[in-house]
């Protein structure tokens, strides 16, 4: 197997270290770059110790020297500083993943109204493939450029997406309630999410302007494919748990048969490698997940409203992050999507 040469940037942060334990066992990798601005010149095993013994150094970001001894670079950036980095390696002709928001969301509008500054690179994204592959798999194969799905709206697109295909679900009067463990915050030190802060308690969180929302209704709003936007109503919430992702969505069938909620789950996934659906009326656990690149998900019909409630659970590091980078990495390879996942 011809090994790709891979540059991991960012690597100093949860998302970069994820990447790190899936690349080096990947069969297929080369890590040729490690960057991390404030840990450059330092051996990655100082920062994560997990890693003794593997002959690799941070070094400080420089888009040429990456060009030159890579082919494919995974961004494990802040949004905005990522597309500082995807132009010029796109340019010289490196297949960029990009874990951060910055190529996500179709309208550059709607990106400024979120985060609060202009797109750095609106020219690029006609050009990025949304990094889904249970949706975009056929569009991964071809590209150069993609942008990883979230880890809060892979949670909830992965349940719904289908069932709006369908037709199954309304478009309206969706409520999602999502619980995320800290280090979906980042690896930084911030007083709500110090331990004291955290332990022991449940908070909600940007209740009604996550950055999130745009992300996850323009991916719904494509399955659904109806002129009428859909919109949720999405409630996150911080758990004292490391890591893991559980969303409870609540929405309403079209029609009274709750039996073809299991035919349409089995016909978009029962051939996916990394879905598992849960036989009615077993629910997901995040245990269950954690470390793995697995979405679970499991549903209820509420006769007694009319309700369908979902739940899904992943690990927001890996299916929310890494793990997902790595299986369209797969994709645009050619390899066997489970390779270096499982």
């Amino acid at each position: 197997m011809q090994k790709k040469r891979v540059a991991v940037l960012g690597a100093s942060g949860y998302s970069g270290e994820e990447l790190l334990r899936i690349l080096l066992r990947h069969p297929a990798c080369e890590i040729r770059s490690v960057t991390s601005r404030q840990n450059a010149g330092s051996p990655i095993d100082s920062v994560f110790p997990r890693f003794a013994g593997i002959d690799l150094a941070f070094s400080a970001p420089d888009a040429d020297q990456i060009a030159s001894d890579c082919d494919v670079a995974f961004l494990a950036l802040p949004h905005g500083l990522a597309a500082e980095f995807a132009v010029p390696l796109l340019a010289k002709g490196v297949k960029v993943l990009d874990l951060s928001a910055d190529f996500r969301i179709k309208n550059p509008e709607t990106f400024q109204k979120y985060y609060k500054e202009k797109h750095p690179a609106p020219e690029l994204l006609d050009r990025a493939v949304y990094g889904l592959p249970e949706l975009y798999r056929d569009k991964i194969r071809s590209a150069s450029l993609v942008a990883c799905a979230g880890c809060y709206p892979t949670s909830i697109i992965l349940p719904l997406a289908p069932l709006l295909a369908s037709k199954a679900v309304s478009m309206e009067d969706i409520v999602v309630s999502s619980m995320s463990g800290v280090s979906g915050a980042g690896r930084k030190v911030e007083l709500a999410y110090i331990f004291p802060e955290c332990n022991e308690s449940v908070r909600a969180y940007s209740p009604v302007s996550h950055r999130h929302i745009p992300e996850i209704e323009q991916e719904l709003s494509f399955a659904a494919a109806s002129q009428k936007p859909v919109q949720i109503s999405f409630i996150p919430h911080l758990v004292p748990v490391n890591r893991g992702i559980n969303s409870t969505i609540v929405t309403r069938l079209t029609a009274s048969d709750e039996s073809k909620i299991a035919e349409i789950y089995s016909a978009a996934y029962a051939k996916e490698p990394f879905v598992r659906l849960l036989q009615t009326p077993k629910f997901p656990d995040t245990k269950h997940v954690t470390m793995s690149n697995f979405c679970e998900i499991g549903y209820a019909f509420d006769k007694r409203n009319g309700k369908l409630v979902i739940a899904s659970c992943i690990d927001n590091l890996t299916k929310g992050a890494a793990g997902q980078a790595v299986q369209c990495f797969n994709i645009i390879c050619g390899l066997d999507e489970k390779t270096g996942l499982l």
